[in-house]
């Protein structure tokens, strides 16, 4: 929704100011000048990026426009799923999880949340760590470490189309003034006709390199950045599962280790312990009661 009203102030003033100097929007209208620079870019991503990458991008830039999924809800789900799993191997070991973690999607405790078991990421990094664990052969320090290896590579992949639409912004100044020499050309080969189409030349020409900074400055290039502080939340997010999970294999209480994992979160939508406490407890009775 920010993102929304941020792209329309910014157009909204650009073109304001330009009316109130009593400018003529039609002048502003060259869909060759779109076509050069627009095509181009479009041409320049496709020639430098596989289709994984092309893919990321179109759903980056979409959830650009959605809002960020890792809300503080989203974190209370997770420490609850957790709490449950941790719960569940405390009171009968980690084998009881086995069928669990082998097949998350029939789980009643990874079922419960949907958004998690549809992360497909999330979901193996939390079993794919639990199954290491429950095999007794490996030391805590080296699952860290399997983590830490696991969250760098992920973090790598989810900026590759960050770096990726950073370069196609950087790139729109450069091709608007391609479009503004190729304009310059068409002028050239209009000298001696009337001043007025002369005239006209000279602005489409113009308005090429206008769009080109305007559709880096004022569009793509905030939205490069906006992705860019998304795959920052989401390796906070990954932090807290690591955190959360090591606190566990180490041996901590399962409220303890949740609420360890509660410190790594960000402040802005971080719960409180109160809250996270409440809703674990009755979620850990009525396991029991069902047990």
């Amino acid at each position: 929704m920010f993102s929304i009203l941020g792209i329309l102030v910014v157009f909204g003033a650009v073109v304001g100011g330009y009316l109130m100097e009593k400018g003529n929007m039609l002048v502003l209208l060259q869909p060759a000048e779109l076509v050069i620079i627009a095509g181009a870019a479009v041409g320049t991503v496709l020639v430098g990026n596989p289709p994984h990458i092309l893919k990321a991008i179109l759903g980056g830039v979409i959830s650009v426009f959605t809002g960020s999924k890792f809300t503080r809800q989203r974190y209370l789900d997770t420490l609850k799923m957790l709490y449950d799993l941790f719960n569940l191997a405390r009171r009968s070991g980690l084998a009881a999880i086995e069928n669990d973690i082998e097949e998350p999607s029939k789980s009643k405790v990874f079922t419960a949340y949907p958004a998690i078991v549809k992360d497909h990421h999330v979901r193996d990094f939390i079993c794919d760590t639990l199954r290491t664990a429950s095999a007794g052969t490996v030391e805590a320090f080296d699952i860290d470490q399997m983590m830490e290896l696991d969250m760098e590579v992920h973090h790598h992949g989810v900026s590759q189309p960050v770096a990726a639409l950073s370069t196609m912004a950087d790139a729109l100044p450069g091709l608007g003034i391609v479009a503004a020499v190729l304009g310059v050309v068409i002028t050239m080969g209009a000298l001696g006709g009337p001043p007025e189409e002369i005239g006209h030349k000279v602005a489409a020409a113009l308005v090429g390199t206008f769009l080109g900074i305007l559709l880096c400055y004022g569009l793509l290039g905030p939205i490069a950045t906006n992705m860019s502080k998304t795959a920052d939340d989401e390796n906070a997010y990954y932090h807290v599962l690591r955190v959360c999970m090591m606190a566990f294999i180490k041996g901590l209480a399962p409220i303890l280790a949740v609420e360890v994992g509660r410190r790594a979160v960000p402040g802005h939508v971080r719960p409180s312990f109160q809250e996270l406490e409440k809703l674990c407890r009755s979620k850990g009775m009525a396991a029991s009661a069902a047990a």
